[in-house]
C-alpha cells in the first residue's frame, strides 16, 4: 500500500514539474516576439514633410513672406516661382487697392500697371483653397470670356480679411505667414478712382526660398 501511495506521489510531482516548465517555456517566446516588434517599430523610417517654398516680397513699404502651397496649386506656384526668379515682378506696382466692406484686398503683378497686362499666357485653374485672411490668389478674366476660370499669368491679389464668396472662383496658391502688417499698410494707402492708389507702391523684388 505504501509503495502504491509513493508511486502516486511521484507521478503527481512529475506531472506538476512538467506543467511548470511547459508554462515557462510558452511565455518566453511571447516576450521575445514583443521585443522583436518593438525593434521593428523603432526601425520604421520617418516620413519627412515636404518643404513648401517661401516667397519674400519686398516692397517700397516693407517686406512680407508668403508660404506657397505647391501641392494644392503646383502649376500656379511653379509659374510664380519662375517669374520671381526671372525678376519679372521687380519694379511692378500694386495697381489696385480695394477697401470695400467685406472686400479688402491689394492687387499687383501687372507689367502694364492698369490691370490689363501679363506675360502673354494663362494658367489652368487650380481651385480649392480658401480665401482666408492673408490668402494670395491669381486674378483672371470674367467668366463670360473665361468659362474655365483660367488664371492670369502674373497678376495676383492678397486678401486682408476672410472673403468666402471668392472661394471656388479663383486659384489661391499660398498664404501670408509673416508681415501681414505690411500688407495692411499697403491696403491703407489712399486711393482714387477705380481703386487706383494715389501714392505708388512698388514691388522691389521677390526672392524664393525652397
Amino acid at each position: 500500500m505504501n509503495k502504491y501511495l509513493a508511486a502516486v506521489v511521484i507521478i503527481i510531482l512529475g506531472a506538476g514539474a512538467f506543467f511548470y516548465f511547459t508554462s515557462n517555456k510558452t511565455e518566453a517566446p511571447t516576450n521575445e516576439n514583443n521585443q522583436s516588434m518593438n525593434q521593428n517599430t523603432e526601425e520604421q523610417p520617418k516620413v519627412e514633410e515636404k518643404v513648401k517654398p517661401v516667397a519674400t516680397i519686398e516692397t517700397s513699404l516693407g517686406a512680407f513672406e508668403v508660404t506657397l502651397e505647391n501641392e494644392a496649386a503646383p502649376k500656379t506656384v511653379a509659374n510664380f516661382v519662375k517669374l520671381s526668379k526671372d525678376g519679372f515682378y521687380n519694379g511692378l506696382t500694386f495697381h489696385r487697392i480695394v477697401k470695400q466692406t467685406g472686400f479688402h484686398l491689394i492687387q499687383g503683378g501687372d507689367p502694364k500697371g492698369d490691370g490689363t497686362g501679363g506675360p502673354g499666357y494663362t494658367i489652368p485653374a487650380e481651385i480649392g483653397l480658401k480665401h482666408t485672411k492673408g490668402a494670395i490668389a491669381t486674378a483672371r478674366l470674367a467668366d463670360a470670356v473665361n468659362p474655365n476660370k483660367e488664371s492670369s499669368g502674373s497678376q495676383f491679389y492678397i486678401v486682408e480679411e476672410d472673403i468666402p464668396f471668392l472661394d471656388g472662383n479663383y486659384t489661391v496658391f499660398g498664404y501670408v505667414t509673416k508681415g501681414m502688417d505690411i500688407v495692411e499698410k499697403i491696403g491703407a494707402v489712399e486711393t482714387g478712382a477705380m481703386d487706383v492708389p494715389v501714392t505708388k507702391v512698388t514691388i522691389n523684388k521677390i526672392t524664393i526660398k525652397e
